[in-house]
């Protein structure tokens, strides 16, 4: 296994940023490179709220996960920056999912196509937990992922499933997100769920939103901003749990949630959908 993850490591390009290792960085994470914490300092230069943004994502992820375990999810399918390193031992979204369920088997499958996180997830999780794997894949290939070995074998499609779906930010054109956001449905059994996750500007000052479109084309080229709109188009006709699509601290704040006095500092939308 170890030399599988140093395998994955020759694919790294360590003078681009990723968005995966961004979000790692601004949270306070190990698993990035100075050209991820150097957009980082940019960002916050323009919106000093990186750090808190990034915090709000992963305790959005946590909750969903919680809140899922919790009505009996026992299998899930994460796709996308699911193993920051910023997650302290025993808090990975794998041991929220287990402390939140009944059950003593929850299956947790990771989809990750960054090579330095992809490495370290395999090191760091893969050994010390017979329940969770870790698969190289990429959702703008949704059938290829989906036909993975472990993807479709690790997982029993007969059963509910919980899929949360972190990157459709890097689901370039609106035709190819639906798609996806369909094919996942369909995918799964009635009584599954998913989540999504997407950037938003939303929430920038039009006075602003110049310098961050033109450094968002700098550090994360490729990466895909939508509006509520936009977000909302995809999960037309599913059912959306309360209180459907918001900010993430909005979605079932539990006291704790970053960025609760202004929502919109989060950057991100969050929702979920019981499925079908």
């Amino acid at each position: 296994m170890r030399q599988r993850a140093i395998r994955n490591l020759t694919n790294l390009d360590t003078t681009r940023a990723s968005v995966t290792r961004i979000l790692d960085a601004a949270a306070g994470g190990k698993n990035h490179f100075e050209v991820d914490s150097a957009a980082v300092r940019r960002y916050d230069e323009a919106v000093p709220v990186t750090g808190s943004a990034a915090r709000a994502v992963l305790r959005y992820l946590a909750r969903v996960v919680a809140h899922l375990a919790g009505s009996g999810i026992d299998q899930f399918l994460i796709i996308g920056s699911g193993v920051p390193s910023a997650l302290p031992p025993g808090r990975q979204l794998h041991d929220v999912a287990r402390g939140a369920s009944a059950a003593s088997d929850v299956r947790v499958v990771y989809v990750e196509n960054d090579p330095l996180i992809l490495a370290s997830a395999r090191v760091t999780i893969e050994p010390l937990n017979d329940l969770v794997r870790v698969v190289e894949g990429d959702i703008r290939q949704i059938d290829e992922m989906l036909a993975d070995e472990v993807v479709a074998r690790f997982i029993d499609w007969e059963r509910p499933v919980g899929v949360l779906l972190l990157s459709t930010h890097s689901l370039t054109d609106d035709e190819l997100a639906s798609f996806v956001i369909k094919r996942l449905c369909h995918a799964v059994v009635d009584g599954s769920y998913l989540a999504i996750l997407q950037t938003t500007f939303d929430g920038i000052p039009a006075e602003l939103l110049p310098a961050i479109n033109d450094l968002l084309a700098m550090t994360l080229p490729g990466h895909v901003i939508r509006s509520r709109a936009e977000v909302a188009a995809f999960l037309d006709g599913l059912e959306l749990l309360e209180p459907g699509l918001v900010w993430v601290p909005q979605w079932r704040p539990d006291g704790d949630s970053v960025c609760a006095d202004q929502p919109s500092s989060s950057g991100n939308y969050g929702a979920v959908a019981r499925l079908p």
